[in-house]
């Protein structure tokens, strides 16, 4: 998706973010990133705010107006967004600013521990039922087998997408982004899709399942279940790196099948 300056939007849909956050003195669009048609760091009257949005017309707006609807729901490790705006063809969201940088997964890292500690704080949260959410059953049934999708069955509030690009270091805490897909699921999937992104990143299959098994979710989940998991986990990635050969998405494609022999023998 093409971006463009936070001052080339529309003057009242500017005038509009003006009346959430007092006077506009300053934005910097921000690097990174492809799903937002504009992402700014605003200087305002009332201090820094990220502003991200789509044209109301995209294909993914319904993502974005998802994640503005879990939002309220989210614990302190997710950014607070203090306003969702709808008007002249723009979908718009203001999110408190995170000064940090994106995290880092290799063996060894500080960060780790940072990473595991909002996953926990993640973990206690209960999907909202007046919000309308992808199930993880319905998410990963043509991937997993037919007798085990309801395994992925639950009510906890998951992410499911940890790349390291969607968890920040700020403050001494990881905070956890990019909110475009949350799925009501059984809440061992989290642990196990953040497993797969430590192997990515150079952790051996078994000290990824080792940090997935240091949270009760997955520790009580049925062994054949973690197996489905694995089953579904490189299904969906062959299929990724079948209609898109770039070299990391195949390397994450033989990833998620080292992940998938693991489970299958020791889950």
């Amino acid at each position: 998706m093409s971006r463009i300056p936070f001052e080339q939007l529309p003057a009242d849909v500017r005038q509009a973010i003006a009346g959430k956050t007092g006077a506009v003195h300053r934005a910097v669009t921000a690097p990174g990133g492809m799903n937002s048609g504009i992402a700014s760091v605003v200087d305002t009257d009332s201090g820094p705010v990220f502003v991200k949005g789509i044209p109301a017309d995209h294909p993914q707006v319904g993502a974005q107006r998802r994640e503005a609807a879990v939002a309220a729901h989210l614990p302190f490790s997710c950014p607070r967004l203090h306003w969702h705006l709808e008007l002249d063809g723009w979908s718009l969201l203001g999110y408190e600013v995170i000064d940090g940088r994106h995290a880092d997964y290799a063996p060894g890292s500080p960060d780790l521990p940072l990473v595991e500690a909002a996953l926990s704080e993640l973990q206690g949260i209960t999907a909202p039922a007046d919000v309308e959410i992808k199930q993880a059953v319905d998410r990963w049934a043509q991937y997993a087998p037919p007798d085990a999708v309801q395994h992925f069955d639950g009510d906890a509030l998951l992410h499911t997408d940890f790349a390291p690009d969607n968890v920040l270091i700020a403050g001494g805490r990881a905070r956890l982004i990019d909110w475009a897909w949350p799925t009501r699921g059984a809440a061992w999937i989290d642990p196990g899709a953040l497993a797969l992104r430590l192997m990515e990143a150079g952790h051996p299959v078994g000290a990824a399942i080792e940090s997935a098994r240091r949270f009760p979710s997955w520790r009580s989940a049925a062994p054949e279940a973690l197996t489905a998991f694995g089953t579904a986990t490189a299904s969906l990635w062959r299929e990724i790196a079948e209609q898109d050969h770039a070299p990391w998405k195949r390397a994450m494609a033989g990833q998620a099948a080292t992940l998938e022999r693991a489970l299958s023998t020791n889950p």
